[in-house]
């Protein structure tokens, strides 16, 4: 199996859990250090594959121009289409001309839009990218399905929302840390509902992806399978650390207003709007289940945190 984006967040626990369970792993990376790592260098429509496919059946596409809040290039979608579109599609040409199998590709939630309000976004919406990245996303899907459509190679897409666990970085971070210092948080306001997955499920999720005979030709929403507005998600932080939890009820309007003069109204609409996709059909066609609770994940997360302080005290 061939692991792109391999020394990323998801791409690190992947690898792990493959090779628990007995998978042979070859992981693609910029600079190969490791002895089941190889160098492909940097992803784009002519980067070389050739070596670092031979024998695989199924390549996992991990790798991306990740998405950033305030992008700074002066022509930021071809600079997602040029790793995400060409780069992805140049893979997956190399793939079936390898022989392999099964593609399965982590696209984004973005594809489908930036918020939800009455219903759920499902993998059969009309897709509604909002910025150059969930556009990007779009356009690799779709070049992806008619590349299976001509050639049978098994694309299965699964389009992840935020992903949490162990080592997570921006805004989950930031909440531990504010949970962490016990001063009251202006959330008491606050009804939304977000969709969220732990790293194990998704890990979990794109191991089955890359088995089960009913995956390909599908796109698949994942989530923990049970959405929390942001103070409960606090709450469930705070009880991972056994901390008294203090939410104000500030009005929603007044935080709006002051993170538009601070210059951060995109971190206010992440962490106070809604956002929920449905994995009925995930479960359905896979009959798939999340591996871990919320409260779970949230558990182990915090534990990793406490661990890395205490090492940076040391």
């Amino acid at each position: 199996m061939l692991v792109t984006g391999s020394n990323g967040f998801v791409g690190k626990s992947l690898c792990r859990t493959l090779r628990v369970g007995g998978s042979t792993v070859r992981a693609a990376v910029r600079k190969a250090a490791g002895a089941d790592e190889i160098n492909v260098g940097d992803l784009n429509g002519k980067t070389d594959w050739r070596i670092a496919l031979q024998g695989c059946d199924v390549v996992f596409h991990l790798a991306a121009r990740v998405h950033v809040m305030s992008d700074r290039d002066q022509d930021p979608l071809r600079a997602y289409r040029d790793v995400n579109v060409d780069g992805t599609l140049n893979l997956a040409r190399q793939a079936v001309q390898a022989g392999v199998r099964r593609f399965v590709f982590v696209s984004s939630v973005k594809v489908n839009g930036e918020s939800t309000t009455t219903q759920p976004f499902r993998s059969s919406d009309v897709p509604m990218p909002c910025d150059p990245y969930g556009q990007s996303k779009m356009e690799a899907e779709q070049a992806l399905q008619q590349l299976g459509r001509e050639t049978g190679l098994e694309v299965v897409i699964v389009r992840p929302p935020l992903v949490y666990g162990p080592g997570v970085k921006a805004n989950f971070l930031n909440l531990i840390k504010l949970v962490q210092k016990g001063v009251p948080l202006p959330f008491g306001s606050i009804s939304n509902f977000r969709s969220m997955v732990a790293l194990d499920n998704l890990v979990d999720l794109l191991i089955v992806c890359s088995k089960h005979p009913d995956a390909p030709g599908n796109i698949f929403m994942v989530s923990d399978g049970a959405d929390m507005g942001i103070k409960e998600l606090v709450t469930k932080i705070a009880n991972a650390m056994n901390k008294r939890l203090w939410l104000v009820p500030v009005p929603v309007g007044l935080m709006i207003g002051a993170a538009k003069l601070l210059g951060k109204q995109g971190v206010v609409d992440r962490l106070f709007g809604s956002l929920q996709v449905d994995i009925a059909h995930t479960q359905a066609t896979l009959a798939w289940q999340p591996v871990v609770t919320s409260q779970a994940a949230i558990d182990k997360t915090v534990e990793q945190f406490f661990l890395v302080n205490d090492r940076k005290k040391k």
